[in-house]
């Protein structure tokens, strides 16, 4: 029987936790999946952003008392972002601890650690949801806090900008969509400015595919065509048309859709340093001043040793750098 002393062992320590929970198998959301962000660690808990007409840069950090970046011209600002601290917590009791038997070659501190890696798997699949939910909010322009409703950063609003919309007209049968697709695709360019991009791939709402899918402009183009096929396939399925890969985006929190079911989200693909996601560090005194790594964990001992405390911690930043090239799809 394993007793709640075995978690003086070093394998409990903040660093091999952090190492566990950053190891645990991914749960994907479709944005983590397509690696549109560009994921690195900070040092500090403010990112510093330059805004230069309607691109916004990274600004690097420096050591204290030497010159940093030189900001020409007055057009440019330097604005701070908070990193967002999402904490979770869970109890393991002495009672789970005790129950454990160890048998074959399992030690009963492997008994044991299958008992924590369990509870950080949980934490860490929830952490994944709500980055994959600030990531989407990031292209929304919104990043949202857990309940769907309280703004947590406005990206639009912080910049004094304003986002382009394009009216699909998917409701009237006579639509070209294909002509629509130029006119978005022209907007995003423009929007883009002298960077180019590889492609571009909208993230549907359900209505906003439904009308899509079922458009005579859009099923005419492949009938007849080697690509006939796509019409009897499943119809949840991604396909091009356009110049654009369209693929429904499935995700809700608080009943709220991440993407709004009658619009969609044209992101432009392979734009380097578009998407960015930055990880401060952890609020412990072993993580003080060190580079920021996405997940965090460590345990305690309960008062009386009833058991032990866990907690779980990740603290991001997901920023659309070019909020203008993010097109809003109408339907």
């Amino acid at each position: 029987m394993a007793a709640i002393e075995i978690f003086e062992d070093d394998a409990f320590s903040v660093p091999a936790l952090t190492a566990a929970i950053n190891e645990q198998p991914f749960v994907p959301g479709r944005l983590a999946e397509l690696g549109l962000f560009e994921e690195e660690g900070v040092t500090t808990l403010t990112v510093q952003v330059e805004k230069d007409g309607e691109t916004l840069a990274l600004v690097p950090a420096g050591e204290r008392g030497t010159s940093g970046l030189v900001v020409n011209g007055s057009k440019r600002i330097l604005l701070p972002f908070n990193t967002v601290h999402l904490p979770e917590r869970f109890a393991i009791k002495a009672d789970e601890i005790q129950g454990i038997r160890a048998f074959g070659q399992q030690t009963e501190l492997q008994a044991v650690q299958d008992v924590v890696n369990k509870r950080l798997a949980k934490a860490r699949r929830q952490l994944d949801a709500t980055h994959e939910f600030h990531r989407m909010g990031a292209l929304n322009g919104y990043v949202m806090d857990a309940d769907g409703r309280t703004v947590l950063l406005d990206i639009y609003d912080r910049f004094g900008l304003k986002p382009i919309e394009i009216e699909m007209e998917l409701a009237t049968a006579g639509t070209d969509v294909r002509v629509k697709c130029v006119d978005a695709l022209d907007a995003q360019e423009e929007a883009l400015g002298a960077t180019t991009s590889n492609g571009a791939r909208a993230f549907c709402g359900k209505n906003f595919w439904r009308a899509l899918i079922a458009h005579q402009s859009v099923k005419k183009t492949y009938e007849g065509t080697q690509y006939a096929a796509a019409l009897r396939s499943d119809g949840r399925e991604s396909f091009e048309f356009g110049g654009i890969t369209w693929e429904r985006y499935r995700g809700k929190v608080a009943g709220i859709a991440f993407v709004p079911d009658d619009e969609a989200r044209l992101v432009p693909e392979g734009v380097p340093g578009l998407c960015i996601t930055r990880f401060a560090p952890a609020d412990y005194m072993d993580t003080v001043n060190t580079e920021g790594l996405p997940y965090y964990s460590q345990l305690e001992m309960m008062q009386f040793k009833k058991g032990v405390a866990g907690e779980a911690q990740s603290n991001p930043l997901h920023l659309v750098t070019r909020p203008r090239s993010i097109i809003r799809l109408k339907r």
